[in-house]
């Protein structure tokens, strides 16, 4: 992957990290990602599953699934299986996940052995071709994982092919603006320009990532293109959560959006 020398601030989970702008290059970005989650991509950046949509929303408050008994899901960068344990306790007939890493489809599956459930699980890149059938799901979703993907359109137009008529897309992320703005001298300060979306790269000890940060706009454009019909966004931080955490990005949150949710629907 060719680096210029263009360097920045950008926001990894809480923290603020130093970056490098880089071309785009879908294979590349793939193989980097791919040797991050499965070397220490969990142990870096943690994992977040459900019920928690990110660090201040919960599924327990905001009810997006409702009863999801009998109903056939499939899960966009499944992680190590947690939220597939999460809804197949809560007797979905069918789980089926995803991912970029085979050391995460491995932890699913071990994971889900464990907790007496099993999946289809597949790994693969989430804008690929890779056997899911068309019209069969009831429910597709991914926590903290849709922003890996190279080609977001793509991505969208795959998961509406995905879903019945009538299913269901729920979809989790941090927030573009958070991922502009870092403490400073008990102020909050922009470090980055809300509209730039180009590629870079970080390194986190040892390992490598390549992320963009989309605007919410884009988001919600691409989601329209696909054909999908917004039903919900979610922006504000639950309160019974973010008031029992401290720190600077408790203290952030309190301030602007660090997560957006939002929930859309295949007529």
């Amino acid at each position: 992957m060719d680096i210029n020398s263009a360097r920045r601030t950008n926001m990894i989970g809480g923290s603020e990290v130093g970056a490098i702008t880089v071309e785009m290059d879908h294979r590349r970005i793939h193989e980097t990602n791919s040797l991050f989650w499965d070397n220490n991509g969990n142990e870096v950046l943690g994992a977040t599953a459900l019920p928690f949509y990110g660090a201040f929303v919960s599924e327990d408050n905001h009810r997006l699934f409702g009863d999801v008994s009998g109903r056939k899901v499939l899960e966009i960068g499944c992680g190590s299986g947690q939220s597939l344990q999460y809804l197949g306790e809560r007797q979905a007939s069918e789980l089926w996940g995803i991912d970029l890493s085979a050391n995460q489809i491995e932890k699913t599956k071990q994971h889900l052995t464990a907790s007496g459930l099993s999946a289809t699980l597949i790994c693969s890149p989430m804008e690929e071709e890779c056997g899911i059938p068309d019209n069969y799901f009831d429910f597709v979703y991914s926590i903290y994982a849709i922003g890996w993907t190279t080609d977001l359109e793509r991505t969208f137009r795959r998961i509406a092919s995905y879903l019945k008529q009538d299913g269901v897309f729920i979809f989790s992320w941090s927030h573009p603006i958070h991922k502009c703005v870092a403490p400073e001298n008990d102020k909050l300060v922009f470090k980055k320009c809300y509209f730039d979306e180009s590629w870079y790269s970080v390194t986190l000890g040892e390992s490598t990532l390549t992320l963009s940060d989309r605007k919410l706009s884009t988001y919600v454009n691409a989601l329209a293109k696909a054909g999908f019909v917004i039903e919900y966004l979610i922006e504000e931080s639950d309160e019974d959560i973010i008031h029992s955490r401290n720190g600077d990005f408790a203290r952030k949150a309190k301030m602007l959006p660090v997560t957006f949710v939002i929930k859309a629907r295949k007529p």
